[in-house]
């Protein structure tokens, strides 16, 4: 088998995903970062890293990468690891474009003997059925003779610097045995949890795609009960806390779903099985429920301002957080800007504040532009919307200053004390 250490490795995309695997090879060997945005590149060469994954003394730690926006800087590789994104479109169907570009570009590049790892979250034979057709078209190369593709499914946690890349167990496969022993041994010398070896790249390709449709169905069943219980005059956090005193009781939480994984990746799995001839009822259901949950705390918000006679096109109200999910910079797919969307529908007019979000991309992203500071007591409803740390730690006093006195608050984390709010999901 060919010896790891020796391997040249590229690591095609520079996002949350991208960034951190570069800087762990970096840490031992040299390393070409690539990403097609110059601006990017740019950026991790000046030591800045605009998604908050790596810190100045993390990029430093990696000396030894290349960061790179030009093709010609990956002639040298001879394994390229891909991390682009695999979102959906506009109908929620697989965009594969990124992917597809990706191994366009690489098939330029592919010589004997060479690896194409893919990280990027798919359904199950999207690495053989759709990128390695374009490896061989545009390389003029066999696939399993020429070269070889393995697939190692990204695990990384957006904001979580308590589980970094190398204590997150990887999942690891290879188009030969040779080729999978390769990629294991090559991902085991970064991995301090260890590897998992999958039988095939299918199988790893699937494990991926399901640990965040788990996630979606367990999350679904409680935004309904949510929904129920708000119905029948129960607060959900007080019945979870009681149900969570058993031992096996799972502790999932009602909220938004979005983001690129959770709120995107069950399209994929469902999308496959469509076109293998099984429609996945549950699976679908749960997208549905997740993606009605938006509409339910917009529709709260409203009947707070009616309770209190507010006229929603008179109204001025305060939405926390706007990123996907706390403690990070990550604007993808978040829920919270189509509750934003529905408040203005009404008349609702809001301000918007996230210390977190970049205010350029978030209104590019969710067509919100964040205020650097809240006009303190002059809205009419104040929404915790993203438990970032700096909200979470707020005591009922700062919660109620935001608003007019007697303003309506809403938690949508049920992080806030109970004391400082009116309702919660």
């Amino acid at each position: 088998m060919r010896d790891p250490a020796e391997a040249r490795i590229a690591i095609v995309g520079l996002g949350y995903v991208g960034l951190p695997l570069a800087i762990e090879f970096g840490r031992q060997r040299d390393v070409v970062g690539f990403d097609i945005d110059a601006q990017r590149v740019a950026e991790l060469r000046a030591g800045h890293d605009r998604t908050l994954e790596a810190d100045s003394v993390d990029l430093h730690a990696a000396s030894r990468v290349r960061y790179s926006d030009s093709v010609e800087h990956l002639r040298a590789c001879d394994v390229y690891i891909v991390t682009v994104p695999t979102p959906i479109d506009a109908q929620q169907r697989p965009d594969l474009g990124p992917l597809q570009g990706a191994s366009r570009m690489l098939a330029g590049v592919l010589k004997r003997g060479d690896v194409v790892i893919y990280e990027s979250t798919v359904y199950p034979g999207t690495t053989e059925e759709v990128c390695v057709p374009l490896l061989e078209q545009g390389s003029g190369l066999a696939f399993n003779a020429d070269f070889f593709c393995g697939y190692s499914p990204e695990r990384i946690n957006p904001g979580d610097r308590k589980r970094p890349l190398p204590s997150i167990v990887k999942v690891t496969s290879g188009s030969t045995p040779e080729i999978a022993g390769f990629v294991d041994a090559l991902y085991a010398g970064i991995i301090a949890a260890g590897t998992h070896r999958a039988p095939s790249i299918r199988v790893a390709e699937a494990a991926k795609v399901i640990e965040n449709v788990q996630r979606d169905v367990n999350i679904a069943l409680v935004n309904e009960l949510s929904l129920i219980f708000d119905r029948l005059g129960i607060d959900t956090l007080d019945v979870l806390e009681a149900a969570g005193t058993k031992w096996n009781f799972l502790p999932f939480r009602p909220g938004l779903v979005g983001g690129h994984c959770i709120g995107v990746d069950p399209y994929y799995l469902m999308h496959k099985s469509e076109a293998a001839g099984y429609h996945p009822d549950l699976i679908e259901t749960a997208r549905a429920v997740n993606n009605k949950v938006e509409r339910h705390v917009a529709d709260r918000i409203l009947g707070l301002l009616a309770e209190r006679k507010v006229d929603p096109r008179q109204a001025r109200a305060l939405i926390l957080g706007v990123t996907f999910k706390e403690n990070t910079p990550d604007l993808r797919n978040s829920r919270v800007a189509n509750v934003i969307r529905a408040l203005r529908e009404a008349g609702v007019s809001i301000d918007v504040w996230d210390p977190w979000a970049d205010a350029d991309e978030a209104e590019r992203e969710a067509g919100v532009r964040p205020v650097e500071e809240p006009e303190r007591g002059r809205y009419d409803a104040v929404v915790l919307a993203v438990a970032h740390r700096q909200f979470a730690q707020m005591t009922a006093a700062e919660i109620r200053a935001l608003g007019k006195p007697g303003a309506a608050v809403y938690d949508v984390k049920s992080v806030w004390p109970r004391d400082a709010v009116d309702d919660r999901l």
